[in-house]
């Protein structure tokens, strides 16, 4: 089954409480980038790529602006990027996990305790993301691949990947050209709504589960959105 499917899968599978993760995420997001420069977007291209990123996922404009105001404010919060990496039950599932934290003890008791509850293992530094490479990934509804193609590498846009599959298209591209990607895309299609629009880590190779095996890693990953630090989680299980 094509990854176009599974990514807007993922994208149309979104609760209102999975939506509030995501506000969440991307306030978070959106705060760190506005204090660690100017708190204007036309003068911080990081914060405006974040923005950018936010809006295509639906992200409201007042979660937006209360981030920048809560940075402009001069918040004593200061969250700090970790990455952790581990295996599920029988070790075939991996998994990593972004997060963004202001007090680390606190997050990795957190995480122990999600690892401990589904018969998983956190692993070392490396010891997973080995086998994942970082992407940005863009879903819309559009099927013209050639012209898809044409214009992103016209615009010398590194696509690593183009799929279509019923009535969208999938595009993975360096992670760096996400962005320039986005702005091609808009030219070439002017009323494009994005589906997806994010930086994105995918594996090399994908597992199946079942059993036990499948039940506990789904514990893990519902463990893990629960944890407030978590941005992102990405996993090589294809089942799911």
């Amino acid at each position: 089954m094509g990854r176009a499917f599974e990514v807007r899968k993922a994208s149309m599978a979104k609760t209102a409480n999975a939506k509030a993760k995501v506000y969440s995420r991307y306030g978070k997001e959106i705060y760190v980038a506005a204090k660690s420069g100017e708190p204007d977007p036309e003068m911080n291209v990081n914060l405006k790529k974040t923005i950018e990123r936010a809006k295509a996922n639906q992200v409201p404009a007042d979660v937006i602006k209360r981030a920048i105001e809560k940075a402009k404010g001069g918040s004593g919060e200061n969250y700090q990027s970790a990455t952790y990496e581990g295996f599920g039950s029988g070790g075939n599932a991996t998994v990593v996990i972004e997060c963004l934290t202001d007090n680390s003890n606190r997050t990795i008791a957190d995480l122990r305790g999600a690892f401990n509850k589904s018969k998983a293992k956190i692993g070392v530094s490396g010891s997973v993301s080995f086998n994942y490479e970082s992407v940005g990934q863009i879903v819309i509804a559009y099927t013209d691949e050639d012209a898809m193609l044409e214009a992103l590498l016209m615009a010398d846009v590194d696509v690593k990947e183009i799929e279509v599959e019923e009535d969208h298209m999938s595009i993975t591209t360096a992670p760096q050209d996400l962005n320039k990607a986005k702005e091609e895309i808009e030219k070439l299609i002017p009323d494009v709504t994005f589906d997806v629009l994010e930086l994105t880590m995918i594996p090399n190779e994908y597992v199946t589960l079942d059993g036990d095996d499948k039940d506990l890693f789904e514990r893990l990953l519902n463990l893990l959105d629960d944890v407030d630090d978590v941005q992102n989680v990405y996993h090589n299980v294809e089942n799911l």
